[in-house]
């Protein structure tokens, strides 16, 4: 069973300036609830109730949101209001928090290096805040986890986007196994659409096994100069075996400004409007 999650969250959120100038990206609310708490809930869910952040400078926000607000639980105590703290405190009792820093942002690839110390030599789940995933049945990373019991490999989740739009993701091409399950052949970071292997693209869960940090560390910087994982993916694919998982769910890219309206509408409306 995996039992850590690693959340790289230290990156800058500039396509939502000036309101992430002094506030991360990952506190950024879905109606009453901030981006990086429905991950963890995610995570939690799958069984991976230790969380461990990797962040940078100006996140202490995060790190105090995982953490009891004394003053504020004193004075809302035996009041009406208490419930709204209910889903933060049913985290904090089920979860367990670590944290690291990055020092300098040089792309995924290198946020899961310097995770490496609090996840160890264990296989590991991955959860990008940015995409948020709502499911009515199991959460994507439960699914997936199920799936690791089967193969034992690293997992990509991954969904169909337009062609036009497979420069923005990671792309796979491969082998399909059976219903939205692929062995995956090749993985392209952010390809020109002419030359995408496929317009299967890879969003903000992955599983990886423990080997992944010595490739990370042998891999060069690739688009935009940073160490991306979707290479190391590529060399653990060839070197062994990587799958591709087309999650039951719907997902929204809430690190662009209309994905994260389209996620608030639709939480309002289908989720917290329902109680």
């Amino acid at each position: 069973m995996i039992t850590k999650c690693l959340f790289p969250v230290a990156g800058y959120g500039t396509r939502f300036l000036p309101a992430t100038k002094s506030m991360p990206k990952e506190m950024l609310p879905i109606v009453n609830k901030p981006l990086v708490q429905y991950g963890v809930e995610e995570a939690i869910e799958a069984g991976m109730n230790t969380c461990a952040m990797v962040t940078g400078r100006g996140k202490r926000a995060i790190a105090d949101h995982f953490d009891i607000n004394f003053e504020l639980e004193h004075q809302i105590a035996g009041s009406g209001k208490e419930v709204y703290l209910e889903s933060i405190r049913n985290v904090l009792d089920n979860g367990i928090f670590t944290m690291v820093r990055q020092r300098e942002m040089k792309g995924l690839g290198h946020a899961i290096l310097t995770g490496q110390s609090l996840v160890g030599n264990d296989p590991f789940g991955v959860i990008l805040s940015d995409d948020l995933c709502i499911n009515d049945g199991p959460g994507v990373l439960s699914q997936m986890a199920e799936l690791y019991k089967q193969f034992r490999c690293s997992i990509v989740a991954i969904q169909e986007v337009p062609k036009d739009e497979v420069n923005k993701y990671g792309v796979i091409a491969g082998e399909p196994l059976k219903d939205g399950i692929y062995r995956v052949d090749e993985m392209v970071e952010k390809p020109d659409p002419a030359d995408a292997p496929s317009n299967l693209a890879i969003i903000g869960r992955y599983i990886l096994t423990p080997d992944i940090f010595d490739i990370i560390r042998d891999t060069p910087p690739g688009a935009n100069g940073e160490v991306q994982l979707t290479d190391a993916l590529q060399t653990q694919a060839k070197q062994g075996c990587v799958m591709a998982y087309k999650f039951k769910g719907r997902r929204f890219d809430c690190g662009s400004v209309p994905g994260f309206v389209e996620a608030t509408n639709y939480v309002y409306e289908n989720i917290y409007s329902k109680g």
